[in-house]
């Protein structure tokens, strides 16, 4: 049993030599002492080299990228980041559907009677809280100057800033035909002479300024808190879409273009956060 045990170990010691010779002449040219021992340690040393030489170069270099789920911190910031763009772009894309209902709701004046009573009703709340009372009392007005101050560096908008929104009267003349729900006139007419003045009732964004067969020369201002005034039934108009308008400014003039018309008149709506309110409870054309 020992003799093969010595002659397996024998074998791993044999002395081989790799010798490079001259095809032609059978010159020398390179010779090198070689056993199995060395021949399996370098294999393995190489081997191992090898491994190591691979896995730093992928680790260290943009190859990595190329395997499969495997990302880099960069790809993962610049992931993070078109993902919160894209949650904005969506935001953005609700904000411009909400309006562009809200607005195509004003133009169609397509509102049940439940849904403007619910808003009315607020209206005109906050309008017997902030317009009938026109002489505060002195215990109010300290009140007030003292709320003022407490809130002078406040950003937050509530109710009390849209309560006290003031509105300029677009025009003066006379009422020929009033809000009502029940008639779906969601709008006051005010009869005025034609190519009159037709003012901007606050400041806002034109967003709609155009031609419509029903409502003829047809202009449409969003103002802050939601709000929006449409003016129907213009002679012609001086505002385009986009424009930014001041408060009293000239937007238009009377007229009696449209197929829902019998006489020169304005045509006014007040929409709050798309649902009517009657504009006589804010603003007096008399």
């Amino acid at each position: 049993m020992e003799k093969p045990k010595k002659k397996y170990k024998s074998k791993w010691r044999h002395q081989y030599r790799m010798v490079v010779l001259n095809d032609d002449t059978f010159e020398e040219r390179f010779s090198l002492k070689l056993n199995r021992i060395n021949v399996f340690v370098v294999t393995v040393v190489s081997a191992v080299i090898l491994i190591a030489l691979t896995t730093i170069f992928i680790a260290y270099t943009p190859v990595r990228e190329l395997i499969p789920g495997y990302s880099s911190s960069e790809l993962r910031n610049q992931t993070a980041v078109l993902m919160q763009e894209t949650d904005s772009l969506k935001q953005k894309l609700a904000l411009n559907e909400q309006q562009y209902q809200r607005i195509k709701m004003v133009l169609s004046g397509d509102i049940t009677t439940e849904e403007y009573a619910r808003i009315d009703s607020v209206a005109q709340v906050e309008t017997s809280l902030s317009m009938d009372d026109f002489a505060p009392s002195r215990e109010d007005s300290l009140l007030r100057e003292e709320v003022a101050r407490e809130d002078k560096y406040n950003f937050i908008e509530g109710a009390k800033a849209r309560t006290n929104f003031v509105f300029f009267k677009p025009l003066k003349g006379s009422i020929s035909n009033g809000f009502s729900v029940k008639e779906k006139h969601f709008a006051v007419d005010v009869t005025a002479a034609t190519n009159t003045p037709v003012k901007a009732a606050a400041a806002g964004t034109v967003v709609f300024s155009g031609w419509t067969a029903e409502t003829g020369y047809t202009i449409l201002l969003e103002h802050a808190y939601g709000l929006i005034t449409v003016y129907k039934h213009c002679g012609t108009l001086t505002k385009n879409q986009n424009d930014q308008v001041l408060a009293g400014e000239v937007i238009a003039s009377v007229g009696n273009t449209g197929e829902l018309t019998n006489g020169p008149h304005l045509h006014f709506e007040l929409w709050s956060d798309g649902y009517p309110l009657d504009p006589t409870n804010f603003i007096n054309f008399e």
